[in-house]
């Protein structure tokens, strides 16, 4: 598989690179990884045992891409040299191209895409399976329940490729520029929060469900389609990319329930063509999850109101001592 313009690629020009379905060889550099995920349920270790594409190699999204849950949030990132043992692991070097995949709409997936491009690896060699298994198994190719045993890879991690930023960061960008929250409109209005302490968001945050980049059929939208989605809120024109060292743009980061699907954001603004590879689009790691830890930040609910309204989105939200009661849990956002 050659070296790749976009963060996407698809099921056909995947199995080209297994070798499936041609005479070709498999691509020696390609690592396929499965991170199919259920968050608060069991670990989807079973169901990649009982198929997953031929030579792809299971990682577990709250085991090995993630740290445990705490003050940071419930997806802290993960520590850099354990987080290299499970790299070198999965037979991922330094020359590797690497194609994550999950249940079908990415939104686990971008959890690894994101981490690979934050420990150093170029924009062109990781990549995230569009339609993911889902369209893998509906295009009719092979699956297998073979556990690979793959080479140790000797990829070394240097973390902090990617921008993110904390929590005061986040606060500020509330404030001064353009911060976009990817959870489901209810979650971000305070109507419903099935994961965490507090309803609500960050004050001034714009709100850009994620779920809203993916078709029924859990494929990508096109990029003028995912362009929409951010003008559609009135974020496109600021979340574009700009000179360097432009003094008058103003900042911008993405966050969501605990820095998972915020990713997705990150890859969204790609596709559009709205940020370039080199100049990717922030994220605040420890998201929302991170942000209640403190019961001193302040909370927004209902609409979008700027940070400063005097009345922001109906008030501050209340502070309980769990997950608001009778709420279904909804993975978008996380």
């Amino acid at each position: 598989m050659h070296d790749r313009s976009t963060p996407l690629v698809d099921v056909a020009e995947l199995a080209a690179a297994l070798g499936v379905g041609t005479d070709a060889e498999r691509d020696p550099a390609l690592v396929v990884l499965d991170v199919r995920h259920r968050l608060g349920g069991p670990s989807t270790l079973p169901e990649y045992r009982e198929g997953h594409i031929p030579g792809a190699v299971f990682v577990d999204l709250d085991a090995d891409l993630a740290d445990p849950p705490g003050p940071a949030g419930r997806h802290p990132l993960p520590d850099p040299q354990r987080l290299q043992g499970v790299l070198r692991a999965a037979g991922i070097s330094a020359g590797s191209r690497v194609v994550a995949y999950d249940h079908g709409n990415g939104l686990s997936a971008v959890r690894a895409w994101w981490l690979l491009r934050w420990v150093g690896m170029p924009a062109d060699r990781v990549a995230v399976l569009d339609g993911g298994w889902a369209a893998w198994c509906a295009a009719g190719y092979p699956v297998s329940t073979e556990v690979p045993a793959p080479e140790p890879g000797d990829l070394v991690v240097v973390p902090g490729s990617m921008p993110t930023v904390d929590a005061d960061e986040a606060g500020r960008i509330g404030r001064e520029g353009v911060l976009v929250d990817a959870r489901a409109a209810a979650r971000y209005r305070g109507e419903t929060e099935p994961f965490d302490p507090v309803a609500g968001h960050i004050p001034g945050a714009h709100n850009v469900p994620v779920l809203e980049f993916v078709g029924e059929d859990g494929r990508w939208l096109p990029p003028e389609q995912l362009a929409d989605r951010f003008a559609g809120v009135d974020v496109a024109a600021d979340l574009a990319d700009g000179p360097a060292g432009d003094a008058g743009r103003k900042p911008v980061a993405a966050y969501c329930g605990s820095g998972i699907t915020a990713a997705a954001l990150v890859l969204a603004a790609e596709v559009a063509g709205l940020r370039p590879a080199d100049r990717p689009l922030p994220l605040y790691p420890g998201s929302w999850s991170n942000w209640v830890a403190d019961p001193s930040r302040p909370v927004a609910t209902g609409p979008y109101a700027p940070a400063d309204s005097p009345a922001p989105a109906e008030g501050t939200a209340a502070r309980g001592d769990g997950a608001l009661s009778g709420n279904a849990p909804d993975q978008a956002g996380e």
